[in-house]
C-alpha cells in the first residue's frame, strides 16, 4: 500500500527531507500522487528509497549482527513476494486489456464486413434499377412512336372523311 513521505520517514527514523531528496531523484514512472496532489510512495519506490537510506546507516553503524541480517533478509523476502504479486497483477490487467481490445477488433471487423456487403447489395440494386429504367424508357419511346403513327393515321382518316362529305355530295 502506498505511503506518504512522512510515514516512510517515521518508519525509517530519518527526516522528511531525506526521503523527499531520494523521492525527487526517482524515475518519473516510480513517482505518483494521490487525488489531493500529495506525493505517494509505491512499494517499488519504497524499496529503492529504503536501499539508499539503509546503506549509509549500515556504513555509519557498522552493526552487522545476525538479528539485523535476518530482519533484512525477511524484508527482502517480503519485498520480493510483494513485487511478484504486483507483477502478476499487472500481467493479469494487461491480459484483460488485450482480450478486450481483441473483442473490439473482432466486432469492428464484423461491422466493416457487414457494411461492405450492404454496399455491394446497394450497387447491385442500383444496376438493376438502371436496367429497368432503360427498358421502361425504350418501351415509352416505342409506344410514343406507335402513338404518333396512329395519330397520323387517324388524322388522315378524319381528313378523308371530311373531304368525302362536301355539300354537293348530299344532292
Amino acid at each position: 500500500m502506498p505511503k506518504t513521505i512522512r510515514e516512510l520517514a517515521n518508519e525509517l527514523k530519518v527526516s522528511k527531507q531525506t526521503i523527499q531528496y531520494h523521492y525527487q531523484r526517482l524515475p518519473t514512472k516510480n513517482r505518483q500522487k494521490d487525488r489531493q496532489g500529495t506525493n505517494m510512495i509505491s512499494l517499488t519506490a519504497e524499496r529503492i528509497i529504503r536501499d539508499k537510506v539503509a546503506k549509509p546507516l549500515v556504513a555509519n553503524n557498522q552493526q552487522t549482527g545476525s538479528k539485523k541480517e535476518t530482519k533484512t533478509s525477511e524484508e527482502n523476502n517480503e519485498l520480493i513476494a510483494t513485487l511478484r504479486r504486483e507483477v502478476a497483477d499487472l500481467k493479469s490487467q494487461r491480459d484483460k486489456q488485450l482480450a478486450a481490445k481483441d473483442q473490439q477488433i473482432e466486432h469492428l471487423t464484423k461491422l466493416i464486413d457487414q457494411q461492405q456487403q450492404l454496399q455491394l447489395t446497394t450497387v447491385e440494386e442500383n444496376r438493376e434499377l438502371k436496367a429497368h429504367i432503360q427498358k421502361t424508357s425504350d418501351l415509352l419511346e416505342t409506344s410514343g412512336t406507335f402513338q404518333k403513327q396512329q395519330n397520323n393515321t387517324s388524322e388522315e382518316d378524319v381528313y378523308r372523311n371530311r373531304s368525302d362529305k362536301k355539300w354537293w355530295h348530299f344532292w
